[in-house]
């Protein structure tokens, strides 16, 4: 809701402009020529010379015409806080125009128009669905529209967002999975081992994280580390590093890295930890339309 002063501000500005508008019609139309003659101004440039003729009556009548369009725009429409006689269907019931209204009007007729293909989607298990084209491309419609700012438009990911198209999976990689990460989102959460362990821990921690994937690291300062990830680290990566689906835990043995594989950014890691969080999507959404973009994300990690 707008305060007084701008509505006063606002009112005036619009109104001011329109009323002038007809005044400054009807003042330059006062004492002008009925009809066009040969007598010019005055005014003479480069040859060029002005005749003293009024302006034609069909300009006149759409300058009066805009105003009065504008006057009937300002009653349908409203203006600041004032509402006009304009109405639109939202959740089934008549309000006042606005642009939020009309546009939860447009959503709410388009998601009733095409229900009936989600509901169709929906009772197909997304395995089969993933091989179902039409169902694919409106999977990919949504993808873009909600996950690419995060995955990419190629579901690629980037540092701290995952790549969704190989078969490293976080929470798992079974549709069941998928489907119940975009409804209900996850939150990741990697404690900080820094004040634990202190910069000459991590800095062996490191090295041993790089062991265990066989990147290159200092095999005295892995050995050193072994110890302490049994005790620390175990319990959510594994006694062997390949991680724990349950709790989101990734495998540690591969060449994926969620936030960088370098030794750096490893240390990173281990001092200061990790929050990753996936937002649900179920109320943005709903399940009919998770339902199918689980299918689309299904289907980039089968090809």
């Amino acid at each position: 809701m707008l305060s007084t002063f701008w509505q006063v501000w606002i009112a005036a500005i619009v109104l001011g402009s329109m009323i002038g508008c007809g005044l400054l019609i009807m003042y330059t139309s006062k004492g002008q020529r009925k009809e066009e003659t040969d007598q010019t101004t005055g005014h003479a440039y480069d040859g060029i010379e002005e005749l003293d003729n009024p302006l034609p009556r069909w300009w006149v009548f759409m300058f009066w015409g805009t105003i009065v369009f504008g006057f009937g725009y300002l009653s349908a429409y409203g203006l600041g806080n004032y509402d006009g006689w304009l109405t639109v269907t939202v959740d089934d019931q008549e309000v006042t125009w606005t642009s939020t209204n009309q546009w939860k009007a447009e959503v709410q007729a388009f998601d009733k128009e095409i229900a009936p293909l989600y509901a169709e989607y929906r009772a197909t298990d997304i395995a089969e669905l993933a091989k179902n084209e039409d169902a694919l491309q409106t999977g990919q419609r949504l993808f873009k529209s909600n996950c690419s700012v995060c995955h990419g438009t190629a579901a690629k990911g980037a540092q701290g967002f995952p790549n969704l198209t190989d078969n490293d999976w976080l929470y798992g990689g079974k549709p069941e999975n998928i489907k119940q990460t975009i409804m209900y989102g996850r939150q990741g959460a990697m404690p900080a081992w820094g004040p634990v362990l202190g910069d000459e821990g991590v800095a062996e921690m490191a090295q041993y994280v790089r062991s265990l994937s066989g990147l290159e690291h200092s095999t005295e300062a892995a050995e050193k580390a072994a110890p302490k990830y049994q005790q620390l680290c175990m319990a959510c990566h594994g006694a062997d590093g390949k991680g724990n689906q349950l709790v989101g835990a990734p495998n540690l043995t591969d060449d994926v890295w969620l936030y960088g594989g370098a030794t750096k950014q490893i240390e990173f890691t281990l001092k200061h930890g990790r929050n990753g969080k996936m937002p649900a999507q179920s109320e943005i959404l709903g399940e009919d339309k998770v339902h199918v973009l689980s299918a689309y994300i299904y289907s980039l990690s089968q090809k």
